[in-house]
């Protein structure tokens, strides 16, 4: 099967956001395609995710209970011993989980305690799962030494637009967050990369996020899309809530922006009824976060994410390169075809003519 998408790297803000302006039911049918053309459908990624420090950060992120210039009653941990990461580890091969991912909250990681970083990336790799790290802003060394220890994949969000960004963060710039995700492409490790809705930001902001996502030189293989989660301190605990149904658009755009990212549905699914995710798989994810806690915030337990997936038949698959396929006959050619020669509204700005 030839699949009319291609990936694209030059999204215009104005294509984005006719995109985001598309009928609802339109736009996931469009994405759903675009999932299928691109994975196996009713798989998922699963991922666990462990904060291996916590609090006293130096950021005045203001979404985030870990930021030392708020009072939300956290208690600050230091760094975690190498042994009891690799404990977490195992019970998380054990759950299920294929990917380990580790966050610190530092704006970015001391060399007094890179060695120890380095000596967890390793011994998570000896359990057979992938790995995966949070830690700030990097150098190109730390890049490279984080690259030689075998870490494969570095998660640093964009958070929101270029033109909203100071409203959340002044601690560091929007290009500070470019240049990390640059030292890590060309340190040869894969990036993870998204943002968080529910900010106070606007649809466009929303869009201009993607846009930057999309148009990097590489997609991210992995995109996580949260839902804000309001802690009681922060500077955002008040913002209005996120419609839901504003929440699955930015999945589908992403879905459709990015054809071959694993989009994750990451934090906020603790809050989110089993009708919303499942409307997020249809949409297009196709990654989640296993647990019952991420960094700092609550996640839904193992065992009512099998509930949900087992109610609505999708599998928990191993690692990405696995859940990658290329379907050699399927029912997709005639959906495309309707939607190329039914009603051209349907079809994704890059399938227009120019």
């Amino acid at each position: 099967m030839t699949t009319p998408y291609s990936l694209r790297h030059d999204w215009t803000l104005s294509e984005v956001n006719a995109l985001f302006n598309k009928p609802f039911l339109d736009l996931l049918l469009e994405a759903q395609l675009v999932h299928r053309a691109f994975f196996e459908a009713n798989k998922v990624q699963a991922s666990s995710l462990l904060s291996i420090k916590t609090g006293a950060c130096p950021e005045d992120c203001k979404y985030c209970p870990q930021s030392g210039h708020y009072n939300t009653e956290l208690e600050n941990e230091k760094l975690m011993e190498v042994q009891r990461v690799l404990n977490e580890a195992r019970q998380v091969a054990d759950s299920g989980a294929t990917r380990f991912c580790m966050g610190a909250a530092w704006k970015n990681p001391p060399e007094k305690d890179f060695p120890m970083i380095l000596e967890m990336v390793r011994g998570v790799k000896a359990l057979g799962l992938e790995t995966c790290m949070t830690l700030g802003m990097l150098s190109q060394s730390q890049s490279e030494q984080l690259a030689s220890a075998g870490l494969d994949y570095y998660n640093h969000n964009l958070d929101t637009s270029p033109e909203y960004y100071s409203h959340i963060i002044t601690t560091r710039t929007y290009e500070d967050r470019l240049d990390t995700l640059q030292h890590v492409r060309e340190a040869g490790m894969k990036v993870c990369s998204g943002g968080i809705i529910g900010m106070g930001e606007h649809r466009d902001d929303r869009a201009g996020l993607l846009q930057q996502l999309a148009n990097l030189p590489s997609h991210p293989e992995s995109v996580p899309i949260n839902m804000l989660v309001k802690v009681e301190g922060t500077p955002l605990d008040k913002v209005e809530d996120t419609d839901p149904i504003d929440f699955i658009r930015c999945i589908a755009v992403a879905r459709i922006l990015m054809p071959e990212s694993y989009v994750r549905l990451s934090a906020g699914r603790e809050s989110m009824s089993d009708e919303t995710q499942a409307l997020a798989f249809m949409a297009g994810a196709n990654s989640i976060f296993y647990g019952d806690k991420l960094l700092t915030t609550a996640n839904p337990g193992e065992n009512r994410d099998q509930l949900l997936l087992n109610k609505l038949g999708i599998a928990i698959e191993g690692g990405e390169d696995s859940l990658r396929y290329h379907p050699k006959s399927d029912n997709s050619d005639m959906f495309y075809d309707a939607m190329q020669h039914g009603n051209p509204d349907t079809r994704s700005p890059n399938q227009q003519p120019h």
